[in-house]
């Protein structure tokens, strides 16, 4: 029984893709019968056959995916739904571009202060929804909704009042000098194409940087705290019963509050890196909320809101973005692969049913999730004990 049940989250994740990539060559067969099948091969193998430099970019787009999954993720894991990773990456991206712009005087730690503002404004943004559902029990969709909006507007508002901040001939913001770049670590030069021209070794890097190998730091943190600390089993136990939890005597209220901090701190992170890392990226002002919080939703979902598999599932649909990019060889339209992705996302909206329907099967007790609460608050009770013993 055991084993059934870990093998559930897998089980209903590859479901989930399956059934997408099915409808996805549906599609493509709709719209060019004659070359959907190389289509089709070049969506699942177009990275790897475009050599390192193909799994760099691949690397490179998933690091935003994974951190805004595992912002969803988190929050999941204890009860809420963070819909506002939107608004708490494009809080943490003008932090970045903020601190690139403003602070050219801290010198080789300017990145470092870059990325800790981006991550505050983030924390900062998802506080607000959190104290809201706390202590007013408002509910958080609704007020990270509207935190979206006013996040978008008063981002672009900020940029476009300030000349130092505001590329007014490309309506975006000022570039980000090189000094403000997060490092690549050499990364850049590891996923690379190397070819001869004219006799010359001619090196083609890709976009990778540090940022993919902190978003995997950050994963394996989340990890830790949610299945080794007193502090994830409490978090977790909110999210499960609120009502056993509060009589156990745990602060619910906080727990609710920290939970969205951490949530938009990870989000705010993911803003701050996509801005900073030296690749083209700026803050585009339109009335457009940014797309990688939604579609940390779905690398969630994909994930099981597990950390270790939000790692896995970014770095699928990443590779879908990447290999899609290539289907204007089989004269598909680009615009083909952000519908296949799209499909991908429902369908991974049902990983969670699918993933109830088996464990409707697998023998459980109804009691299951008062027994799970039970555990979890034993579990902290023995931890505190003996960090009481080992303390005297």
């Amino acid at each position: 029984m055991n084993k059934k049940k870990d093998l559930t989250p897998f089980i209903s994740s590859i479901a989930a893709i399956l059934c997408g990539l099915v409808f996805g060559f549906i599609i493509l067969c709709i719209s060019n019968p004659s070359e959907a099948i190389a289509g089709f091969g070049t969506i699942l193998t177009g990275s790897i056959t475009h050599g390192m430099k193909g799994i760099g970019e691949v690397l490179y787009y998933a690091t935003p995916l994974i951190l805004c999954g595992l912002s969803v993720g988190f929050a999941f894991k204890t009860g809420l739904f963070n819909i506002g990773g939107s608004g708490q990456f494009l809080m943490g991206a003008f932090g970045g571009v903020l601190i690139g712009l403003t602070c050219k005087q801290l010198g080789p730690v300017q990145w470092i202060v870059g990325l800790l503002f981006a991550t505050l404004l983030g924390a900062l943004w998802g506080a607000i929804p959190g104290i809201l559902k706390a202590y007013f029990n408002v509910n958080e969709v609704i007020s990270c909704i509207m935190l979206n909006y006013i996040s978008l507007f008063f981002v672009n508002m900020t940029i476009k009042g300030n000349k130092l901040l505001f590329n007014n001939l490309r309506n975006e913001s000022a570039d980000i000098p090189k000094s403000a770049t997060i490092p690549k670590l050499g990364l850049d030069k590891i996923f690379a194409d190397i070819s001869i021209k004219g006799g010359k070794e001619v090196i083609s890097s890709s976009s990778v940087n540090s940022g993919i190998v902190i978003a995997i730091i950050v994963a394996i943190l989340l990890y830790i705290i949610l299945e080794k600390t007193t502090f994830g089993y409490e978090l977790k136990a909110c999210g499960l019963n609120k009502v056993a939890s509060r009589y156990a005597g745990i602060n619910e209220n906080r727990s609710i509050v920290l939970s969205m901090v951490i949530a938009g701190a990870i989000a705010g992170l993911a803003g701050g890196i996509m801005l900073l890392s030296g690749t083209g990226r700026h803050i585009e002002i339109k009335d457009v909320i940014p797309a990688e919080g939604f579609n940390g939703i779905s690398v969630a979902l994909l994930g099981v809101s597990n950390p270790i598999g939000i790692i896995f599932s970014g770095l699928f649909i990443a590779y879908l973005y990447a290999g899609g990019f290539y289907l204007q060889l089989f004269h598909f339209s680009k615009e083909i692969i952000d519908i296949i992705i799209a499909i991908i996302i429902y369908f991974s909206a049902f990983a969670l049913i699918i993933k109830m329907l088996l464990s409707k099967f697998s023998k459980k007790p109804p009691e299951r999730e008062l027994i799970e609460v039970q555990k979890a608050l034993h579990d902290a009770e023995v931890r505190d004990k003996n960090n009481k013993e080992e303390g005297a």
